[in-house]
């Protein structure tokens, strides 16, 4: 039940130049050393109650040893769930999944027993385009904010304990929204529990906890790296939310330097991108290159021959990985 809206959106691939990728540059990201993995990887791990996620992500850089980390949207010392935590050289790339949808299972506490239907009339109108005050404890200005909720499901109501999902834009407080709730309904409420279940493609069904994460590295240190692969993904599975454009092997240098996206350089690109939008550029091996900002549609990439197709804004693969010419 109920979907982030990239989840709806499915993209095709579309072909403007057919292309084949040299085999003597790069290395497709499934086929990284464990060295390399860890070096611009990501860990989607199942926070515990009671340590901040800066606490987690210090565990995790000591016991994977990794230069540095870096995580996505904080959660709460008594907050559980999804913490996608990035590795080394990747570390730049939870800055997508920051804006990206978020799912929550929230257990909520009424003060006064309220009657079933009045709970769930009340749901209702808190379904869709919200308004927001940020709490007084916030890393942001309090003022009034308009905030999306895709959807809300109640699980379980129990006398005076209500269980429900929402899936929600990112920036939406959720013990506010209980505290709101408990408002709308004239007995007042507060937020009891809260897992995250969801942030952009990571999701509770391939969580790992820090203890995975620490018998994983210790069997790779073994000898046996089947686990550790498990849990420490390519950072390319980060982007998995957003729309991709790839390029020739002879265009991946430029863009290493920073340089634009021209039409020209482009093999295959994602149908339905927006101009101004976040789009990650990859090489035929599916490594990520840079993150950039879409100046085109898709179909106008497809038509045009020279204009720049989109602005480079954070460049995650080293220079000389692929030379400019074979």
């Amino acid at each position: 039940m109920g979907k982030l809206p990239f989840e709806k959106v499915k993209r095709k691939i579309l072909t403007k130049v057919e292309a084949r990728t040299n085999s003597k540059y790069g290395e497709y990201p499934e086929k990284r050393s464990v060295e390399n993995t860890i070096s611009y990887g990501i860990v989607n791990l199942n926070k515990s109650e009671g340590p901040t996620s800066h606490q987690i992500g210090y565990y995790v850089k000591r016991v994977l040893k990794a230069k540095k980390v870096g995580h996505s949207g904080t959660l709460d010392p008594i907050v559980t769930g999804v913490l996608p935590i990035a590795l080394g050289r990747a570390t730049r790339i939870v800055q997508t999944l920051l804006t990206a949808g978020k799912e929550y299972i929230c257990l909520m506490r009424l003060h006064k027993p309220v009657d079933k239907i009045k709970i769930k009339k009340v749901f209702l109108k808190f379904t869709g385009k919200i308004k927001q005050m940020p709490p007084v404890k916030s890393a942001i200005k309090r003022q009034l904010r308009e905030r999306e909720i895709y959807y809300l499901k109640i699980l379980e109501i129990d006398k005076q304990d209500v269980l429900f999902k929402i899936g929600c834009e990112a920036g939406t407080y959720i013990r506010k929204f209980c505290h709101d709730i408990g408002q709308n309904l004239g007995v007042g409420a507060n937020m009891k529990q809260l897992i995250r279940t969801k942030a952009g493609p990571f999701t509770d069904e391939t969580w790992h906890s820090l203890h995975d994460l620490k018998d994983a590295y210790e069997f790779w240190k073994e000898g046996n790296e089947k686990e550790i692969r498990k849990i420490v993904l390519p950072m390319e599975k980060a982007i998995e939310h957003l729309p991709k454009i790839w390029v020739f092997d002879t265009t991946v240098n430029a863009l290493c330097h920073g340089a634009d996206l021209y039409v020209r350089g482009i093999s295959k690109l994602n149908d339905k991108i927006k101009e101004n939008e976040l789009t990650a550029i990859l090489t035929l091996k599916n490594e990520l290159v840079c993150l950039s900002t879409s100046k085109m549609t898709s179909q106008e990439i497809l038509k045009a021959e020279k204009e720049v197709a989109a602005k480079t804004k954070k460049v995650f693969m080293k220079i000389d990985t692929y030379l400019k010419k074979d």
